[in-house]
């Protein structure tokens, strides 16, 4: 039975690689999948998913705008695909996030979303909470902050290394730009060590 997925994590814990290593296991079996990324996440090229570790594979791209069942429908009449796997799932819209449970339900193909849960400022992304609330399994793909403890925040950082607290939500950057941290150095690097 399809099932709608979501892994989830802050930045730097290698989603990238584990939806890469999900449709790799898929090919070596002889099963075709389909990658999806955002059109503007240009970091390993455009249409590609990068990982840190330096693998790759190309991938469809989708905007904001685009009716992602659509793209899944018109994929699955072109040949068998055995499943559909989404980075940097936190950008999509809500209702893109419904469109991908509905290719599940009414298409029966199983979808892999891997993204962020919260962005710089300790909110969740749009896509993001969707999937939290649609998903009918969730998986937190672990990395941990420079004390040792678990990372469940991130923070952006700007020339000067501080972490930056007002901004545009979606902003594509990598380690340059992003810190994981556990909640306590999160609350330290923003100077709001009172927040709970």
């Amino acid at each position: 039975m399809a099932k709608l997925y979501f892994h989830y994590s802050t930045m730097n814990a290698g989603k990238s690689t584990l939806l890469l290593q999900a449709s790799y296991n898929y090919i070596e079996r002889g099963m075709q999948t389909y990658l999806l990324t955002a059109n503007f996440d240009d970091r390993a090229g455009v249409g590609k998913i990068g990982s840190r570790i330096g693998i790759e594979a190309e991938a469809d791209t989708y905007t904001q705008a685009d009716d992602l069942f659509a793209k899944i429908k018109t994929r699955l009449d072109a040949g068998p695909c055995a499943c559909v796997l989404v980075d940097e799932a936190q950008w999509m819209t809500r209702e893109q996030v419904w469109q991908l449970a509905r290719a599940v339900d009414d298409l029966g193909v199983p979808v892999m979303a891997y993204g962020l849960r919260v962005d710089f400022r300790g909110e969740l992304f749009p896509g993001s909470a969707a999937l939290l609330a649609l998903a009918d399994e969730m998986r937190e793909v672990r990395t941990i902050c420079h004390c040792g403890k678990k990372a469940t925040m991130v923070i952006r950082v700007g020339e000067d290394g501080k972490a930056v607290r007002e901004g545009a939500q979606i902003e594509v950057g990598g380690n340059d730009r992003y810190v994981s941290l556990c909640r306590k150095h999160f609350r330290e690097e923003t100077g709001d060590a009172s927040r709970v």
